[in-house]
């Protein structure tokens, strides 16, 4: 019989708020943002009054001997010998209320939680303004386990009602009324079920332990279990996460602040921002380890690795939560042409670029003027072709490790390594193919979109027909009377008149513009070949030479059928969009030159994939036809993400092995011809859409072997391929993640879609 991780035992509420306050039990949220309403608390004692059951309470053993302190506080500071993981919310409401501790709300304001009782009807209520005045109410229950505060707060109850009602209360209403205060004063008593689990259990059992018991299958919130188990042994650390979290989103708080235009962090966040520059770990599975003192690469936890890696944590923590790096950090990315939060699509890839910020601060010796290209080059890039929104831990592990292979203090080395991930992503297939099919959507918070308007923003483009800045009308400082828009260059009734009514269509990003309409031309509904000469008629043709191009209209736009005009002024925005990055390499050359052999060097990624054959099984040395489903899977996955190159006749480690084998089994045209023959009809026949202007074959030679080079650009919809076993429909959906390629079904399927293509 294996071992019980787990005892149940019980504990009445007075039990529980004694060892609160003793430090026994960790309750780190009394001093968190409060989730809860006051309605659920008072539902809560509505409940406990009533005898209903108010769900089991689990605990874990944290390790900590009695007397333990915590890291680098005074003695006085001690680590709580169990910690709250399932029931924080509940305990931190019955707290507050039974001994009149202030809460914090989501706007970090520190209130009371008040609720009244209503003796005669035997009910609960949050307290507001006219329940203070009504004598039928104990409009604040907390006075009733205050020390003396019992009797005062009865009497003076039996006094307001006489009062209200102007005769006396009989003996017997008196006896009834202060029986149902006295049930009240008695929850107290209530006796909790309690689920204890030894501190033999580790941190993925107790998450699985917690979603088998919850009765609603409510899934552990892996930040709050992080902080509440920061707070067993480093309270301060924590405090002070959550500080600075309050100050990015409190105004008027004195001296100098967090607060940004780009990002209101939360504490988990900022955490995972530390571990990553103390460890060059980005999986939440690491933060735990951390914070126990497991020996990440052994597993074994003991205290003095929990003081080395505490030590070295807290190094970090200080690093993150310096302002002056907070605020450079924010220049790169103002200087990258982002203005606001209103254009961020992902917080990740700004606090992973934060965490690369700080390590190229203090661990290559970067000045902040240096920093501030590659880092500005770095999050365009990132937020552009959505690096950290899909299995983000799995992306900035491999950055990290890219980073980590570096020569300490080596700045230039540095700066090389991620401009070379930086062409790796942004290749001529993507500026020419890529981008223009991403922008083939309606989304108005799509990255790409946000990606032009930066590029218009770094150029200090006017809006067309206007003489305003866009940038300065994305100011989050300034607030507009009326907010600023894009609006249709095909009105929508012209459209309509050409049978397009489709919302997508309709309200294609190639079909919006910054516009600043002539006051006698903001009703007009004309066709483009109308209003186009009468505006245009009127303004300086250098003027109008610039805007035409910031805002990629196409020679004769006016003219063109709406899908043709949609097309190329796709191809215009994404040549704005380079124009502008090529803008922020400062003294750099625009690209370093990335050759296949570069790429394979470099070892497979989020953008490349190694096979070591098609058609020829290495293993059995014989042709295999089951390897051919490999290269449909990896080019439906470099299709449906951000494009990418797979190149056959490589093994996993780099090794070139060439085609060789593969072309002895093509008979009758053993040559390149015949095996780019091969693989245009694979993945013709095998996936959902054709790929002519999506895929590109080549044959480098690397290494005095001819291996085949398969360059894929992202697909401007959804690609999916024929299963392994064949069948006459492609229903597959694959995604490349990482390094790997991975298989997307039902809800996750759909939400990617939403989130990749709007």
């Amino acid at each position: 019989m294996p071992p019980t991780l787990y005892r149940d035992t019980g504990y009445t509420l007075r039990h529980l708020i004694e060892n609160i306050e003793g430090g026994r039990i960790g309750l780190p949220d009394i001093q968190r943002p409060f989730v809860w309403s006051a309605a659920k608390t008072r539902d809560l004692f509505d409940s406990m009054y009533r005898g209903y059951p108010i769900g089991t309470l689990m605990f874990w053993e944290t390790g900590a001997e009695v007397g333990t302190r915590q890291i680098g506080t005074e003695a006085g500071d001690r680590a709580p010998q169990l910690l709250v993981v399932d029931g924080q919310q509940r305990l931190t409401a019955l707290f507050a209320v039974l001994t009149g501790r202030k809460i914090v709300t989501k706007s970090f304001d520190e209130i009371n939680v008040r609720i009244a009782f209503h003796p005669e009807d035997q009910t609960f209520e949050v307290t507001d303004a006219a329940i203070e005045r009504d004598a039928h109410f104990i409009p604040d229950i907390t006075a009733l386990w205050a020390q003396g505060g019992y009797k005062p707060t009865v009497r003076q109850f039996f006094q307001r009602l006489e009062q209200a009602s102007g005769q006396p209360l009989s003996d017997a209403a008196k006896d009834v009324l202060e029986e149902r205060v006295d049930r009240v004063r008695d929850l107290h008593e209530f006796r909790f079920q309690v689920v204890e689990l030894g501190a033999s259990a580790n941190e993925e059992q107790v998450a699985d332990i917690f979603v088998r018991i919850n009765s609603e299958g409510v899934k552990l919130n892996q930040s709050d279990f992080i902080l509440t188990l920061m707070s067993v042994h480093w309270e301060k650390g924590r405090r002070q996460l959550e500080d600075f979290s309050r100050g990015a989103v409190v105004a008027g708080l004195p001296g100098p602040s967090p607060r940004n235009a780009f990002l209101d962090p939360s504490p988990d966040q900022l955490l995972r921002v530390a571990v990553a520059v103390a460890f060059r770990r980005a999986r939440l599975q690491h933060v735990y380890s951390v914070l126990r003192g497991k020996d990440l690469e052994t597993g074994k936890v003991t205290a003095a690795r929990r003081q080395e890696q505490f030590d070295r944590l807290a190094q970090a923590h200080t690093k993150v939560l310096d302002l002056t790096s907070w605020h450079e950090f924010f220049q790169c990315v103002t200087a990258a042409g982002f203005r606001s939060r209103k254009m961020i699509t992902s917080d990740n890839a700004l606090l992973y670029s934060y965490t690369i910020w700080l390590i190229g601060r203090h661990d290559f010796g970067l000045t902040v003027d240096e920093l501030r290209p590659v880092i500005g080059r770095w999050f365009f890039m990132a937020h552009t072709t959505g690096r950290y929104s899909n299995s983000p831990e799995s992306q900035m592990e491999f950055d990290l490790g890219r980073i980590g292979s570096l020569p300490p203090g080596d700045g230039r080395a540095f700066t090389a390594e991620l401009d070379r991930i930086i062409a790796a992503n942004f290749t001529g297939d993507y500026w020419d193919i890529s981008l223009p099919n991403r922008l083939d959507t309606s989304s108005s918070r799509s990255p790409v979109l946000f990606a032009y308007q930066a590029a218009l923003n770094i150029l200090d483009a006017e809006m067309l027909f206007g003489d305003q800045r866009i940038r300065d009308l994305l100011d989050p400082s300034v607030q507009p009377a009326k907010a600023v828009d894009r609006d249709n260059l095909f009105h929508r009734k012209v459209l309509a008149g050409l049978s397009i009514t489709d919302r997508r269509q309709v309200n294609a990003i190639a079909n919006m513009a910054y516009v600043r309409w002539p006051a006698d031309e903001l009703s007009n509904t004309d066709a483009p070949h109308d209003y186009w000469p009468r505006i245009t008629g009127a303004m300086d043709p250098e003027v109008l030479e610039r805007q035409v191009r910031w805002h990629a209209l196409p020679v004769g736009w006016e003219q063109l059928d709406y899908l043709t005009f949609l097309e190329r002024r796709r191809q215009l925005i994404a040549k704005v969009v380079r124009e502008a990055f090529e803008t922020l390499t400062g003294e750099r050359p625009a690209y370093l030159p990335t050759t296949p052999a570069d790429m394979i060097a470099a070892g497979e990624s989020q953008g490349t994939e190694f096979k070591a054959s098609a058609r020829w099984n290495v293993h059995t040395r014989q042709a295999d036809k089951s390897l051919r489903h490999n290269i449909v899977k990896a080019v439906c996955g470099f299709l449906n993400s951000e494009g990418g190159n797979l190149f056959i006749g490589v093994a996993d480690d780099g090794t070139a092995l060439g085609i060789e084998n593969d072309l002895t089994t093509l008979e009758s045209q053993a040559n390149v011809d015949g095996y780019e023959l091969f693989v245009r009809q694979l993945l013709d026949g095998s996936l959902s859409t054709p790929t002519a202007t999506t895929v590109r074959v080549h044959f480098p030679e690397i290494s005095g072997n001819v291996v085949c080079q398969i360059s894929v650009a992202a697909a401007g919809k959804p690609v999916f391929a024929k299963p392994a076993k064949g069948g006459s429909g492609a229903t597959d959906f694959w995604v490349r993640v990482g390094n790997a390629t991975k298989q997307l079904h039902g809800d996750d399927l759909l939400r990617y879609q939403e989130e990749h293509w709007g």
